[in-house]
């Protein structure tokens, strides 16, 4: 390829990856308004009760299996794999790779599912020391937990399916299937809300409802893998090269991408002894994963491809244009969002979740651990786009050391905040330890690869700066509206928090073109493209 041709293409790649990345995050906004609205539901028929607790509890047990094997470390393996072996020994050999992977699931994961119902009572325990002192709390989490177990295979499956398309740049299709998921809890959570369904009989059908939705978002992706030729063919090879590549590589990123979800585990034990606080936690979590899930990984869906790709290709000079081009789109989109995330958190949350029995004293507690997970949001948007390019270059061990760092560092913050702060410290100490796990790992690929940091340094600084006044104009904002509107109509709700954030986003913009924050245009001039068309 001639060097003027190179440059072409390297000219195009920024508005490809916004490009991409823009339809993503579309479909990973419609998914993630759908889950606030399945919250919303969810917290009408539960509010922060023992019921909610439990349930929270229940689907967090296979939940975090699905992050640390399917969605994550399978992920990670799976996607520079199939990616290598689709480019150097073609597409037919992929597709078995892609067969002998379901295999594997359908045994190894299979028979963890089936270990997991016959040991749930011990794995309650385990998670949810404290349930055991409220009377009939402990029986009803097993329960549903052993409802819920089947969801892991169901959305490994997926995430296979997902990889194989993602890889070939097919990102509409598993970016939608979150979205169905959400759907079919939502369309089960308000018939349950309509027949009038008790804390105990919501609970059990809400948990019926979640692994209905798992499977939906499993079939969603079928018809596009057939599409792109994929014929299911039921292989069983622990020998083969592919699989057993993906095996090694899952092992370290098991515990490399493992740091957010241990660290939920360890805050869910801390957790069970405050009576609320495993819902709270959880509430504002999913407000704090909307940012993570519109932004974070849109930019981390098409950098992993764009990583994978390029490793393939042995081109490390594209893998650190590419990274450094990922890095800085995430702060351009959620530095904003975190700040934002801080001023806004008690209105954002009075309009999500203050309805049927999510209480008011509900919304001050999780308007708390709010602000205590917002601070991390930038890193752990972070890390789910480095941590692919080590996977991708076969380095899986340093994402696990970074991972352990962080674990270790969120264990010690428990066990100094939490007896001064209670659950908000537990909020706290995941995000010190989301920070340390991205410093790590940028710093290693910096040594290791010769990552460029000071560009990337100076665009997160303009971007700082421009998302203070943004956040001090809506929080402004929000203040007068409420004063003149009050908190209580859900009028008045909306009126705050929208006209707060459409302040805070034309501050923004206003800020952004001050202080020549790049990816201010080239989103400007995607949408305009858009709108041309």
């Amino acid at each position: 390829m001639t060097e003027p041709n190179q440059r072409a293409i390297a000219a195009r790649a920024p508005s490809r990856m916004g490009a991409r990345a823009a339809l993503v995050s579309a479909a990973t906004m419609l998914s993630r308004v759908l889950g606030l609205v399945r919250e919303q539901l969810f917290a009408a028929l539960l509010g922060a009760s023992a019921f909610a607790d439990a349930f929270v509890v229940a689907f967090r047990i296979p939940n975090l299996l699905r992050d640390l094997f399917a969605e994550g470390a399978l992920s990670a393996a799976f996607v520079p794999t199939f990616t290598d072996t689709l480019k150097n020994q073609g597409r037919e050999r992929a597709i078995r790779l892609a067969n002998l992977v379901i295999g594997a699931i359908l045994v190894v994961v299979g028979s963890l599912t089936l270990l997991g119902i016959f040991l749930a009572p011990w794995i309650v325990d385990a998670m949810a020391p404290g349930f055991g002192a409220v009377e009939g709390k402990r029986d009803i989490t097993i329960l549903c937990t052993r409802i819920m177990f089947p969801f892991l295979p169901l959305v490994s499956l997926a995430a296979v399916t997902m990889g194989q398309l993602n890889a070939q740049e097919r990102f509409g299709p598993p970016a939608f299937a979150s979205a169905l998921f959400n759907v079919v809890a939502i369309v089960g959570g308000a018939f349950l809300f309509w027949a009038g369904a008790r804390e105990e009989q919501a609970v059990i059908g809400w948990s019926i409802f979640t692994l209905l939705g798992g499977a939906a978002q499993l079939l969603v992706q079928v018809p596009a893998a057939r599409e792109l030729g994929h014929r299911f063919r039921l292989v069983i090879d622990f020998a083969d090269p592919g699989l057993r590549r993906i095996a090694r590589l899952m092992g370290p990123a098991t515990v490399g991408l493992a740091a957010t979800q241990v660290n939920l585990f360890v805050n869910t034990i801390f957790a069970s002894r405050v009576e609320g606080a495993p819902a709270w936690l959880s509430y504002a979590f999913r407000l704090m994963q909307l940012p993570i899930g519109v932004f974070g990984v849109a930019v981390a869906t098409i950098a992993t491809a764009g990583l994978a790709r390029r490793a393939a290709e042995k081109d490390l000079e594209g893998m650190r244009s590419t990274l450094g081009q990922g890095l800085r789109l995430v702060a351009f989109l959620t530095v904003p969002s975190m700040l934002g995330l801080v001023a806004l958190r008690e209105p954002i949350v009075r309009l999500l979740f203050e309805h049927g029995r999510f209480r008011p004293e509900d919304t001050i507690a999780t308007a708390w651990a709010t602000l205590g997970y917002a601070i991390g949001l930038y890193a752990y948007a972070g890390v789910k786009v480095v941590a692919p390019a080590f996977y991708a270059l076969d380095r899986a061990r340093i994402p696990l050391y970074a991972s352990v760092s962080a674990v270790a560092a969120n264990i010690v913050a428990n066990v100094l905040l939490f007896p001064v702060l209670s659950y908000k410290g537990l909020a706290l100490g995941t995000s010190i330890a989301a920070t340390l796990n991205f410093g790590v790992l940028v710093f290693a690929f910096r040594r290791g690869f010769g990552l460029r940091l000071g560009a990337t340094a100076t665009h997160l600084l303009r971007v700082f700066f421009a998302a203070i006044p943004c956040a001090l104009g809506a929080a402004a904002v929000a203040g007068q509206v409420e004063s003149a509107l009050g908190v209580e109509a859900v009028t008045s709700r909306i009126a705050t928090v929208g006209l707060a954030i459409a302040a805070g986003g034309s501050i923004y913009v206003v800020a952004c073109k001050l202080l020549r924050v790049g990816e201010l245009d080239e989103f400007a001039s995607l949408v305009v493209r858009r709108l041309r068309r």
